[in-house]
């Protein structure tokens, strides 16, 4: 595994900086809630909050105690506290949350352990959309934070921009290379519903969700791959996925 580039650090503003003295206040009011759990972070343009979901989904059919805070908008400091410290009362060991590149830029996330790291994609949404340099240089800020793990996805268009992400432990990648950690072999979708053929090694397995769509193949392979991460069994990853209907989230 190669070292991540390094990189010329600017100074924060004065905007910066008191955004993190805020964030290290309400981690110590409520506690400092995530030294008892461990935080899975999601990100990208598109995919965020299914991915979240479908990690949710994977954990729960594993056992474990899990609190998803899933949303493609932008998470207020105050917000995330607040529902790490619920997620601790509740007796969560695990905490999925997605992280727009928005709330990465403003520290939201500042100074908090990151367990997992996984990024779906950059798809410019608009002319006004950050280029990809922009879009990895807020990206950057979650990474910076040595996340345990990294898992990247090699079918991203600009994924030599954040292949110099890399994990403080391990590095994962997905997609349809053979180069790819998990490799995406083949897929079919139907009108209520879609299937992927997916290679981990040697070991083959398939994952299915009632989500449709080409991007939903990608989704499924970035959760299996941060499942994969945790050391979760292939049966299990399946059985998760294939739980996650949309219209059970309240």
């Amino acid at each position: 595994m190669t070292a991540p580039k390094t990189e010329k650090k600017t100074k924060p503003t004065f905007k910066s900086k008191v955004q993190r003295a805020r964030a290290k206040f309400l981690s110590s009011y409520y506690g400092n809630p995530i030294r008892d759990m461990k935080l899975i972070c999601i990100t990208g343009t598109s995919g965020k909050a299914t991915v979240a979901h479908f990690v949710h989904e994977i954990l729960r059919a594993s056992g474990q105690h899990v609190a998803v805070l899933a949303s493609d908008n932008p998470i207020k400091l105050s917000t995330l506290h607040k529902f790490l410290n619920e997620a601790w009362k509740a007796g969560s060991s695990y905490v999925v949350v997605t992280a727009p590149a928005e709330s990465l830029k403003n520290n939201v996330f500042y100074g908090l352990p990151v367990h997992v790291a996984a990024i779906t994609d950059f798809v410019p949404a608009s002319l006004n959309a950050p280029t990809p340099e922009e879009f990895s240089a807020d990206e950057s800020t979650l990474f910076a934070m040595n996340p345990e793990i990294v898992v990247l996805n090699e079918d991203d268009a600009n994924y030599s921009f954040f292949s110099r992400f890399v994990g403080r432990t391990d590095t994962l990648t997905y997609g349809t290379p053979r180069s790819s950690t998990l490799r995406i072999d083949s897929a079919k979708l139907y009108k209520k519903g879609t299937e992927a053929n997916i290679s981990l090694g040697s070991s083959r397995f398939s994952v299915a969700s009632f989500l449709t769509g080409q991007p939903i193949v990608s989704y499924m392979a970035c959760a299996a791959t941060v499942a994969t991460a945790l050391h979760i069994s292939n049966e299990v990853i399946a059985d998760g996925i294939a739980n996650y209907n949309p219209d059970d989230v309240k």
